[in-house]
C-alpha cells in the first residue's frame, strides 16, 4: 500500500486537511505553471504533489496527437522516482496498427469519456493488451480520461497505482475534476508547440525565432553575415512534363532529403524552397561554416549518387542539378504585401549564388564557387580556378573556381 495513504483513502492523520491537499495540488496547476513551457515538467511536477497530497500515484502519462511533419503523436510517462518524464514520438502509419488500435488511447480518441479498470480483475471489462506490461509493473487499477481541447481536439491522460485496495473513491473523484483544469492547461502550451513547430517548418529555425520574437511588421528583419548556397535540379520542367504527378513528388522530396540532411546536420539553415531548387546559408557566427558547407555538399552528392543508383536500378530519372556558392551580407526579413509576408533572405550576395548556380548549366560542372568564398574558406586544394565570369546583373566579372570531385 502507498506509504503516506490509509484505507479511507485520506491522508494519515491529516483527515480534517483532505480539502487543503486537493486545493493546493489545484491552485498550483492554475497559477503556479503560467512560467514553465514544457508539459513533460508539468506532467513531473503535478505527479510529484499529487502524490505527496496521499493519492497512491504511481504511474501516470499524457497522449497528444501532433501536427509535425515527421510524427503523429507522443507520449509522456511519470513513474515513481522518476525525476524526468519519459517521451516517446510516433511515426505515421501507427494508427493502422494493433497496437494502437486496441489501446486505451485509441478507444478515448473515438469518444470513450472514462475508463476504469481494475488490473487484478481479469474476468470483466475491456481487456487492452497494455494491461498485460501495467501488472507486470505492479500496477493495480488504471484511470483513462479525454484532455478536451478547443474545435473537439481530444488528448489523453492516465493514472494508475500500485495500492493493493486501488484508488480510494475520493481519489478518483479528485483526478476526474483535476482533469479539465489540466486541459486547459495543456492546451496553451500544445497551441504554443504547434506555432513553434509550424513555424520552424515552413520557414526554419532561426526564421521562427525572428518571428515568435515579434518581427511581424513588413520591413523588420536583420543582415547577417554568411556563406550561401543555392541548389537547383536540372530539366525538372521536363521531368514533371514527362512523369506522373505522384513520381515526381516522390523524387522531389527523395532529392531535398539528399540535399537538406547535411546541411542542417552542419550547422546551416535552408530558408526556402524554391520549386525544385533550396536557398541556405551557414552564419558566419560560426568560424567553421564555410567548411561545413562545403562537407554538406560532399554528403549530399555521396547521398544523390547513391540516390541515382537506386533510379537507374528502376527505370527512373537520374537527377542532375547544380549548386551556386558565394559568401557576403544577406538581408533576412519580412517582404511582401500588407497582408501577405514572406520571411525571406534578399541582396547581392544571394544574387551572385544565384547567378553561379545558372552557370553550372553554360560550362558544365555542378558546383561552382566564389572566389570570395574561396579566400573566405582558405582552402584552395579543394578547387579548381575557371578564372573570371561576367555574370548577368553584375558590374564586374566574378572569380569562379569548380568544387573538385
Amino acid at each position: 500500500m502507498h506509504p503516506n495513504s490509509s484505507t479511507t483513502g485520506i491522508p494519515d492523520g491529516e483527515a480534517g486537511s483532505w480539502p487543503l491537499f486537493r486545493t493546493r495540488v489545484l491552485d498550483w496547476l492554475v497559477h503556479e505553471t503560467r512560467t514553465e513551457r514544457f508539459l513533460d515538467r508539468i506532467l513531473v511536477e503535478m505527479c510529484r504533489r499529487i502524490a505527496n497530497s496521499g493519492i497512491p500515484l504511481t504511474r501516470a502519462s499524457m497522449h497528444f496527437r501532433l501536427l509535425h511533419p515527421q510524427w503523429m503523436g507522443a507520449r509522456m510517462v511519470w513513474r515513481t522516482g522518476l525525476d524526468e518524464a519519459e517521451i516517446d514520438t510516433f511515426d505515421f502509419g501507427i494508427e493502422t496498427t494493433p497496437q494502437y488500435l486496441k489501446s486505451p488511447a485509441h478507444d478515448i480518441y473515438c469518444g470513450t469519456d472514462e475508463i476504469r479498470s481494475k488490473l487484478t480483475d481479469t474476468g470483466s471489462g475491456k481487456q487492452y493488451p497494455l494491461y498485460d506490461d501495467l501488472r507486470k509493473d505492479g500496477l493495480i487499477e488504471y484511470l483513462a480520461w479525454p484532455l478536451e481541447h478547443t474545435f473537439g481536439k481530444r488528448h489523453v491522460v492516465t493514472f494508475a497505482t500500485d495500492a493493493k485496495s486501488g484508488f480510494g473513491e475520493e481519489h478518483v473523484s479528485f483526478l476526474k475534476d483535476l482533469v479539465p483544469i489540466l486541459s486547459l492547461v495543456t492546451e496553451i502550451r500544445a497551441k504554443n508547440i504547434l506555432s513553434r513547430t509550424m513555424l520552424e517548418t515552413y520557414v526554419g529555425p532561426h526564421a521562427s525565432e525572428q518571428i515568435l520574437a515579434g518581427a511581424t511588421r513588413r520591413g523588420s528583419g536583420t543582415t547577417v553575415s554568411a556563406a550561401i548556397m543555392i541548389c537547383d535540379i536540372r530539366d525538372f520542367t521536363a521531368l514533371s512534363d514527362l512523369w506522373p504527378r505522384d513520381e515526381v513528388i516522390g523524387l522531389l522530396n527523395t532529392y531535398f532529403d539528399a540535399m537538406c540532411e547535411p546541411i542542417e546536420a552542419r550547422g546551416g539553415e535552408i530558408l526556402k524552397f524554391m520549386g525544385d531548387g533550396l536557398l541556405a546559408v551557414f552564419p558566419l557566427s560560426n568560424p567553421d561554416a564555410c567548411g561545413n558547407l562545403l562537407a554538406a555538399i560532399r554528403e549530399g552528392r555521396a547521398a544523390m549518387d547513391a540516390f541515382n543508383s537506386i533510379n537507374e536500378e528502376r527505370g527512373l530519372p537520374v537527377l542532375r542539378y547544380g549548386v551556386g556558392v558565394h559568401v557576403g551580407d544577406i538581408m533576412y526579413g519580412n517582404i511582401g504585401s500588407r497582408k501577405r509576408l514572406d520571411f525571406t533572405a534578399i541582396g547581392p550576395a544571394v544574387n551572385v549564388a544565384s547567378r553561379l548556380e545558372s552557370l553550372t548549366k553554360k560550362v558544365k560542372r555542378p558546383v561552382l564557387i566564389s572566389g570570395a568564398f574561396a579566400a573566405t574558406a582558405g582552402t584552395s586544394a579543394e578547387f579548381e580556378d575557371l578564372g573570371p565570369f561576367p555574370l548577368r546583373g553584375l558590374g564586374q566579372p566574378v572569380d569562379v573556381l569548380a568544387l573538385l570531385p
